[in-house]
């Protein structure tokens, strides 16, 4: 019941503040906005405070909270992006709490929970006489995603199974075993850190997918039980997008006039989700984590397949100097660093772990061999 409370107080603090706000706010879209922001949040809140005197029957509706008054007089003074931030705050946390909670009650998270944020959100990139260039910058970094993930994703593979197998051959050769158990350890340890690298890749493409495809199920489950909210919560994001009343309204008239497209449309707008992206497969991207890894790991272990002895391990600890390098060399294409700085710390980095490796097992083959 004390939850029930807090979540009362902070829907009336949260109503209030977009109540302050929408009476400032010259753009009238945004205004009508925020106005209605506030009237969603004075629902919930009715909605917890019936839930409260089911069992405290004589329990009054309290007002705005002095942290709420406070943190309105304080967004007087320094800005109104103070309040934006905070709302965005509080509506992230309230989604949190409802995503954890249902999945704790065996659920699955549908769009409701996070279309208030997505609302904020939109009003914050719109609001320029509100927000301040600094605030825009932090808000649109949070957006900003770096292209080339698959490129990403295939040094990153390839390193983790350079410097895994790296380490392992050099701490078995650290502990003076034979250039055939080296190679066999070296197989060994490419071969189960590559499947173990399938596995994770398939087991995390293919949640992914059953989690999204059960939000979309949900989200259609939610248009047929109650539309006209769907409609109300869509329209609302659109205006804080910028789009005149009007023009909102008749293009989420004309999106719900058909079924597949008002889904496809809500799947996209509340859950972020892109239902093209659903068609990549488990199986595809599993094979690839075990190619990529594989490749990186077989680099300390292929002088071992036509030499041997002390040889065979300079040979080896060559060849994975000159990967690292060539991996170092790739991440500058992410991060823009020069190429020999990266390079050279990746091979800094890569040689510090083989360094460790040899010298415990250089430490374990002494003391087994007495």
């Amino acid at each position: 019941m004390n939850r029930t409370k807090e979540s009362l107080q902070v829907e009336l603090d949260t109503s209030f503040l977009y109540g302050q706000l929408s009476q400032v706010q010259k753009d009238q879209g945004l205004s009508e906005v925020l106005r209605q922001m506030s009237g969603i949040e004075q629902e919930h809140a009715l909605h917890a405070l019936e839930k409260i005197r089911e069992t405290e029957p004589g329990f009054p509706m309290p007002g705005p909270s002095r942290r709420a008054r406070i943190q309105w007089k304080l967004g007087k003074i320094f800005g109104y992006d103070y309040i934006l931030g905070q709302l965005m705050s509080t509506e992230y946390k309230m989604a949190q709490t409802a995503v954890q909670s249902k999945v704790m009650k065996g659920g699955i998270p549908s769009g409701m929970e996070s279309t208030h944020l997505r609302i904020v959100e939109a009003v914050s990139a719109n609001q320029p006489s509100m927000v301040t260039g600094g605030f825009l910058t932090k808000l649109e970094g949070r957006h900003r995603s770096v292209g080339g993930n698959a490129l990403r994703a295939a040094v990153m593979g390839a390193n983790d199974g350079l410097v895994s197998n790296m380490s392992l051959v050099m701490g078995v050769a650290g502990a003076a075993a034979s250039s055939k158990t080296i190679l066999m350890t070296g197989l060994a340890g490419l071969l189960a850190g590559a499947l173990s690298m399938s596995l994770g890749e398939w087991l995390s493409v293919q949640s992914s997918r059953e989690l999204y495809q059960r939000q979309i199920d949900l989200e259609e489950e939610e248009m047929e039980n109650s539309p006209e909210q769907e409609k109300k919560e869509l329209t609302l994001l659109y205006l804080a997008k910028g789009m005149s009343h009007s023009q909102a309204t008749d293009m989420v008239s004309k999106i719900f006039e058909n079924k597949e497209t008002a889904l496809n449309t809500m799947v996209r707008e509340e859950l972020g989700i892109d239902k093209e992206e659903l068609g990549g497969s488990a199986w595809v991207a599993a094979f690839t984590s075990f190619i990529l890894f594989a490749i990186g790991a077989i680099i300390p272990v292929f002088p071992f397949f036509f030499t041997e002895g002390n040889h065979a391990v300079l040979l080896s600890l060559g060849f994975c100097i000159l990967g690292l390098f060539t991996i170092g060399g790739s991440i500058t294409l992410f991060t823009g660093r020069s190429v020999l700085f990266s390079g050279f710390r990746m091979v800094l980095f890569g040689l510090a772990a083989a360094a460790i490796t040899f010298g415990i097992g250089r430490l374990i083959g002494v003391s087994i061999g007495g």
